[in-house]
């Protein structure tokens, strides 16, 4: 008896040290930092951002940052796009972890998932350990974040990704590819304290990611985390999770480093978009977006650079050129549109038969090629104090990021870009070369080449010839004036007469009249094809024509151009001083028809200017492909919004000149374009709470346009699901771009 008795008091003492043990473990996991931990200097910058269904944490600190996305279902979600899920994304080799979980109980929609407070407030703690055991010491330390998740019913853990945030995206976007050599490698295990952990040894064999989830309750049993078949299966309830990898982190810049001297009130005024721009901001380059894309994206790196460049430290924008050097292609001086770095860099390589970890650049964009002179005699010559910059950057060797660069200089890899430049823009400017046909066009076989992708099927963008070659023309000039491209000095009046010739001339290529006669039936006919549930706000038309610019020339369907209304006039009212008087008359009153007028009349909505208006094509084509829910159709992009106005406003500063252009004195159209500008920022400042985002949709109720989250809609027909960014670089602009109070 006394030895049953005694087995008995063993047997709950060692199960009482073991739930005393589980519950300190938890505990310890709220926050996973071991003494070797570096001290930072400041407190972290902690932010919570949201969108529902998609609840954005951000963490950052000087050793590791992490952006933690939680989404799940509300009550008008639609549950065919939208599921239960934690995504945590490191800018650091813009790798990411993803588990995507569903109820136990199968009925979709009934599972929530949130992130609770711990007990000092923060709803993530840092991770970060030197070693995670014997046998696990790593050169780099394991950095990530941890915190609570709390289930409302039973759930299965159904897919996790670890790796890459492109590896998560060719999930949520491919449609659900997985890919079998990185799924193949993830391993479960038992952790101390009833928890589970998924783990993978990334392809390089030398990165190690882990997501783990422990039970947060103190009794004593069954763990509440079951394996059944690889599937993880949890009881409702809190679990505390973390994410972590030994990967390198990047160099973050803190706001007051992002910022110049004069725009750090900035800091204390604006503080989440502050917290933003430095979450995207690092030595050695600026990132696109969190979460979907926490790395180098030329294009949105260059444009974020020009319209933040009045409240931008030297530091940033010299991040941003330097950036852009490095991973030019030395051969032939085409910019990078975006680098595969981390484990999908590694897969990549692996592809073509190459054991490396060497960056993926992709040179597909025909668009990105232009903003480089521009940006850079923007910063090393209209800031003349800059100029001296420019040697010391162009003598640094390049190689760092880009294998293929090395032995190359930044001075000879902006010669590249600008020497193609010069090529490409002298067939269109020769004497009787002026045709459609000489202008940029896509690449061959690439059905995607400037910032909207397909451009409507289109093959010869509008941007790119009307606005961009022009203005990196005319910055080539400025910067050969100024003694950069110092073997070329014949390009001081070259690149000028060429710019001359590409301005004036090219705009013809693109308009798109519509009668007066056919306006009303046009708007009719897309109410009936899209089922508009609005007025289709004709008599906002005054029985004019309609005219606006093509997106592009060659469209699908035999089409000669893609008459979608578009915002893109931006670029040429933001980048372009043309002088052809009649023209810029003509240019600057149709830009602000277009802008003040509803939609579908214009582009103006309660939410703001959509990026295209479909409803005066003619093929049913237009209205079918540019919906609410398409990425780049009838749906709002807040830097277009920033460069809109911007563009406005420089347009009409040219009013205070010593050589004002004609529209300042033709009173119609003055009003009209101050009218436009004005209509602009009313709507603008009506939206701002959501101006950050990527993007974002609408949806016509009760009378009026109503914001929805972009994602909030199927996709149309044929084309891939996706979602916006919480933060976007390009949409952090309104940081610079205010409105002018003198132009009210």
């Amino acid at each position: 008896m006394r030895s049953a008795s005694l087995v008995r008091v063993l047997t709950l003492l060692t199960s009482f040290t073991l739930c005393v043990y589980a519950h300190n473990y938890t505990h310890y996991n709220s926050s996973i930092q071991d003494s070797a931990a570096p001290k930072c200097s400041g407190p972290p910058t902690i932010q919570r951002l949201t969108d529902l269904p998609y609840d954005n944490y951000f963490y950052s600190d000087c050793n590791v940052q992490a952006q933690a996305v939680i989404t799940s279902p509300e009550p008008d979600s639609n549950l065919s796009i939208v599921s239960p899920r934690l995504i945590v994304a490191w800018p650091g080799g813009n790798s990411g972890a993803c588990a995507y979980f569903q109820p136990q109980n199968g009925i979709n929609g009934t599972l929530t998932v949130k992130l609770i407070n711990s007990t000092d407030g923060q709803s993530l703690q840092p991770v970060y350990a030197k070693t995670k055991g014997k046998g696990n010491d790593s050169a780099n330390p394991y950095v990530g974040v941890s915190g609570i998740i709390r289930l409302n019913s039973s759930a299965v853990l159904t897919v996790s990704i670890l790796g890459s945030v492109r590896t998560i995206r060719d999930f949520v976007e491919g449609p659900s590819l997985l890919i079998p050599e990185i799924q193949d490698a993830i391993k479960i295990k038992s952790i101390p304290g009833g928890g589970m952990a998924l783990s993978r040894l990334w392809l390089d064999n030398i990165t190690t990611m882990e997501l783990g989830f422990i039970p947060k309750r103190k009794s004593c049993g069954d763990s509440p985390i079951q394996i059944d078949d690889k599937a993880l299966s949890f009881e409702a309830g809190d679990y505390t999770f973390y994410a972590d990898y030994n990967y390198p982190q990047l160099t973050q810049l803190n706001a007051s480093a992002v910022f110049n001297p004069q725009s750090q009130d900035l800091i204390t005024t604006q503080p989440s978009t502050s917290k933003s721009l430095s979450f995207l901001s690092y030595m050695d380059k600026l990132l696109a977006g969190g979460w979907r894309f926490l790395t180098y994206f030329g294009r949105d790196s260059m444009i974020s650079a020009l319209l933040l460049q009045p409240v931008l430290s030297d530091l940033a924008i010299e991040a941003v050129i330097e950036a852009v050097l490095e991973r030019i292609n030395s051969t032939d001086g085409t910019i990078a549109h975006e680098e595969t770095i981390g484990d999908y860099a590694t897969y990549l390589n692996m592809q073509e038969n190459k054991t490396s970890t060497a960056p993926n650049y992709n040179y597909i964009m025909v668009d990105t090629d232009f903003y480089l002179p521009v940006i850079m005699n923007n910063y090393f010559v209209k800031n003349s104090s800059n100029l001296g910059r420019a040697a010391d950057i162009f003598n640094i060797t390049a190689g760092k990021e880009n294998p293929a660069n090395k032995g190359f200089t930044y001075g000879e890899t902006a010669l590249r870009n600008a020497e193609k430049i010069m090529k490409f823009a002298e067939r269109y400017a020769a004497e009787g070369n002026q045709t459609a046909a000489n202008l940029v066009h896509l690449n061959d076989d690439i059905i995607v080449g400037e910032w909207r992708d397909r451009i409507g099927g289109g093959r010869i963008p509008y941007d790119v010839n009307t606005a961009l070659m022009p203005a990196a023309l005319r910055a080539v000039a400025s910067l050969a004036k100024a003694g950069i491209y110092k073997d070329h000095p014949e390009w001081v009046s070259l690149a000028n007469e060429y710019a001359k010739i590409w301005e004036d001339t090219t705009l013809q290529f693109f308009e798109v009249t519509v009668p007066a006669s056919q306006v009303k039936s046009r708007l009719d006919t897309y109410k009936e094809r899209s089922g508009f549930a609005g007025p289709t706000q004709v008599e906002s038309v005054s029985n004019e024509n309609v005219t606006f610019h093509a997106l592009a020339l060659e469209g699908n369907n035999n089409l000669a151009k893609v008459e979608v209304m578009n915002t893109d006039d931006c670029f040429r009212l933001f980048l372009v001083n043309s002088t052809d008087q009649p023209q810029l008359t003509a240019f600057l009153n149709q830009a602000a028809n277009n802008v003040r007028r509803t939609f579908p009349a214009g582009l103006m909505t309660s939410v703001s200017a959509v990026v295209a208006n479909p409803a005066y094509g003619e093929d049913p084509v237009y209205a079918a492909n540019f919906t609410t829910s398409a990425y780049h159709g009838t749906v709002v992009w807040s830097w277009q919004l920033a460069m809109l106005a911007r563009g406005f406003e420089l347009q009409l500063a040219r009013c205070d000149s010593q050589s004002p252009p004609a529209f300042c004195t033709n009173d119609a159209v003055h009003k009209n374009v101050l009218l436009g500008y004005n209509t602009l920022w009313d709507s603008i400042e009506k939206n701002r709470a959501v101006l950050a985002s990527e993007l974002w949709s609408w949806e016509y109720v009760k009378g009026d346009f109503k914001y929805k989250p972009y994602g909030s809609f199927p996709p149309p027909a044929g084309v891939q699901s996706t979602e916006a960014d919480i933060v976007q670089l390009w949409s952090l602009s309104f940081l610079a771009v205010t409105r002018n109070p003198d132009l009210k």
